[in-house]
């Protein structure tokens, strides 16, 4: 491919740094670590920060911690990663499904409004895409009906609502570090945040095999824990975020003014609350199977998240029936996402777009 879908940023200082790491024999539960999860902490604006081995790790130890289980309900978007709704299931929750608002693709407040019953525990929002959910709706509900607001921000890193990180709005929140991620750590990796002492303190020990002291085990917990060389890396990673946001964000500016005259294709929507960090540049696009084959055949990788709703999904449908989401299923025969990294040079996003508009006229 001439032009990847993302691309993962890596300097002399990572590779430095992963040297002295592994120089340093220290591989779990050392500074690193706890360095990584104090600063992104204090970045998204949250009292604890717990790091994972991963996003998925990290949704299944915020259902666990927060006591959620057989015959509880969630509130959640279907136009999400599985793992949103299959750590819940495999807790015996059951994922209540709702449709998403069209032009952001995130969870639809009224919705959720509609489908709350005496057994919902959670409102999920999912802030798809790196744009936020529309969260005082959400929060509104929750208070009134007394129910936890669990964010996934697996893919909104610096993401922000009225001024506000997306993940320090909830009662707890999971990021995933992820390569393609607007910030990795070159593998998988994640982390939880909250402001709850009592539910951070129980996340930590979770994840490290249920314990504080070395062998006096509290609970019976798991190992979910983040290496000393993945941290290093999001440390340094971590450091560069908001420079990259913006670069992002220059990059999304370009392709909506380049795709603006096009009557094909809708180019993704900013609400004016919102800040959007663009984990990926989603577009509707008509003919969109045929166009991204016209342009892999160009060079271009185009990238689809996601062509299958997690409630038409086998693995889910063994379970629960099937119910009509309108604007998810429609939306997921029009999306396709395109290039999208800090580092995209105007001439290159000249070139896609000049092939998207090939296509159309030919």
């Amino acid at each position: 491919m001439k032009y990847n879908l993302a691309e993962m940023y890596i300097d002399d200082e990572i590779k430095n740094k992963v040297i002295a790491v592994l120089n340093s024999k220290r591989y779990i539960k050392g500074k690193e670590g706890k360095n990584f999860e104090e600063e992104f902490a204090e970045y998204i604006g949250t009292e604890y920060g717990i790091a994972t081995n991963s996003g998925t790790s990290g949704l299944y130890l915020a259902y666990y911690a927060l006591g959620l289980g057989k015959d509880d309900e969630i509130i959640v978007p279907s136009h999400t990663f599985i793992a949103t709704v299959s750590t819940a299931m495999h807790l015996g929750i059951k994922p209540v499904f709702v449709d998403i608002d069209p032009e952001t693709f995130t969870m639809n407040p009224r919705d959720v409004e509609k489908k709350i019953t005496q057994k919902t525990k959670a409102i999920v929002p999912v802030h798809l895409y790196g744009h936020p959910v529309d969260m005082k709706p959400i929060m509104d509900l929750a208070d009134e009906n007394d129910l936890y607001v669990i964010e996934d921000a697996a893919q909104a890193h610096g993401s922000l609502y009225n001024n506000r990180k997306v993940g320090s709005i909830g009662d707890i929140a999971v990021f995933s570090f992820f390569p393609s991620k607007v910030m990795t750590v070159a593998g998988d990796g994640g982390m939880v945040v909250t402001n709850n002492k009592e539910i951070g303190e129980k996340i930590a020990m979770l994840r490290d095999q249920g314990r504080k002291e070395k062998y006096i085990h509290e609970l019976l917990g798991f190992n979910f824990r983040l290496n000393e060389i993945q941290a290093a890396i999001g440390r340094i990673q971590l450091k560069h975020l908001e420079e990259w946001i913006e670069k992002r964000r220059n990059v999304a500016k370009l392709y909506n003014e380049l795709l603006g005259g096009l009557d094909s294709v809708v180019p993704p929507m900013e609400r004016s609350w919102a800040r959007h960090v663009y984990y990926v540049y989603t577009i509707k696009a008509k003919n969109r199977d045929k166009l991204s084959e016209f342009l892999k055949k160009n060079g271009i990788a185009t990238g689809l998240y996601y062509p299958v709703p997690v409630h038409k999904q086998p693995a889910i449908m063994k379970y629960m029936k099937t119910e009509y989401l309108p604007q998810t299923e429609k939306c997921v025969n029009e999306i396709l996402s395109l290039p999208m990294y800090p580092e995209l040079k105007k001439e290159q996003i000249n070139y896609i777009v000049e092939k998207i508009d090939e296509y159309y006229n030919r």
